[in-house]
């Protein structure tokens, strides 16, 4: 029995041996894959075979027909296609809930990426990501700063929305009977005089006299205040309404419907948004700017799952990356309207014409392109 007792510890130990070593072999070449920081990142989900579960923290709330529910149907996209576990959180517009929020999803422990959105997150984000390196993030809409080094686990999303509102321009002079435009921004930032800089300029390429009302509500948020706005501008004479507003811009496909005239919604396909709930406002829709929020996202985990996002950068998507485009057509948008907007389309994405920007221009100098348009 003694003898019997012996050989078994004997084989137990030599087995623990063995162990000890294919696993400590193990975790050294497991080390010896991981990249550097900054540079292309290999998610679990492409090492171990784990399905990334994603967090979509929203700064503002779902109903927008726009921009947020956009980001939120790229949560579905994501659990459909890749296979992502995903949780959208609305952070609501209140401010000072936004960094809380950031800081309890980056220590959850179950959340492989956070996402969040618009230039509002873009110093939060920035303070927030050095603080958990083995955390990975993407912004939409906006960049963080890389200057500092210390953002190396966040990829930025932005878009060329000059570009789709450019053509917005365009069906929008060629639609208009009065030769007056109208424009409601959310708040004035680069990002929605980008969507003017190119508003303008597709609507004097088809119409060099067009005149065009601007106007901005000071927040994303007042619908009522953004219908006051448009009702201001159709009053003017202004036919087709261009709104750029998130939620407030609900009030400006109010406003175009309650008075018989046209509106230009954004981000999303904002016709089939309101197709089966209110075919009224629907019927008021020319097209829309889309900003493809959720193809972006989406397209971006994909990567991160198949370890090529390069983390670390910020990438600019327009009309060549089918991110952004315009949406589906009133139907009493004539096919030559149509025509006309696919060939500008095509002139932009081959580089014979170049969509002006807010960006890297002076006050002075998008002042000066509003002032060419106004009444």
């Amino acid at each position: 029995m003694k003898i019997g007792k012996r050989l078994l510890s004997a084989l137990l130990i030599a087995a623990m041996s063995l162990t000890f070593a294919l696993t400590g072999c193990s975790s050294q070449e497991a080390k010896s894959e991981e990249p550097a920081a900054g540079n292309t990142s290999q998610s679990d989900s492409a090492a171990s075979g784990k399905k990334l579960n994603v967090a979509i923290l929203l700064n503002g709330t779902l109903g927008d027909k726009a921009f947020f529910d956009s980001a939120a149907n790229g949560a579905k996209m994501m659990e459909s296609e890749l296979g992502c576990t995903t949780k959208v959180i609305e952070m609501t517009a209140d401010e000072t809930k936004w960094v809380p929020a950031l800081t309890d999803a980056s220590e959850n422990p179950d959340y492989d990426i956070i996402i969040v959105g618009t230039w509002q997150m873009s110093e939060k984000l920035a303070q927030i990501a050095p603080q958990y390196p083995d955390k990975k993030y993407i912004i939409f809409d906006s960049s963080v700063d890389y200057k500092n080094g210390k953002c190396s686990n966040v990829y930025s999303i932005e878009y060329k929305q000059n570009e789709c509102s450019f053509l917005a321009g365009v069906a929008g002079a060629l639609t208009s009977k009065t030769g007056k435009l109208g424009f409601v921004g959310g708040m004035e930032n680069t990002v929605i005089n980008d969507f003017l800089m190119g508003y303008i300029q597709g609507a004097k390429a088809v119409n060099p006299n067009i005149k065009i009302l601007i106007s901005y509500v000071g927040n994303f948020t007042d619908t009522a205040h953004a219908k006051e706005l448009t009702l201001a501008q159709i009053n003017q004479g202004a036919d087709v309404v261009f709104q750029v507003a998130s939620n407030a811009g609900l009030g400006v496909i109010d406003g175009c419907a309650a008075k018989g005239k046209y509106v230009i919604g954004v981000d999303s396909d904002q016709a089939l948004a309101f197709q089966s709930s209110d075919p009224a406002k629907a019927q008021a829709i020319l097209t829309s700017a889309l900003k493809r929020v959720d193809m972006s996202i989406t397209k971006a985990v994909k990567e991160s799952q198949e370890g090529t996002l390069k983390y670390g950068q910020s990438q600019s998507l327009g009309l060549a990356d089918d991110c952004v485009g315009l949406g589906t057509y009133n139907k009493n948008v004539s096919k030559d309207v149509q025509d006309k907007v696919a060939e500008y389309a095509e002139k932009i994405k081959d580089g014979s014409i170049k969509v002006d920007s807010a960006f890297g221009k002076s006050t002075s100098e998008i002042e000066a392109a509003r002032k060419s348009v106004r009444p």
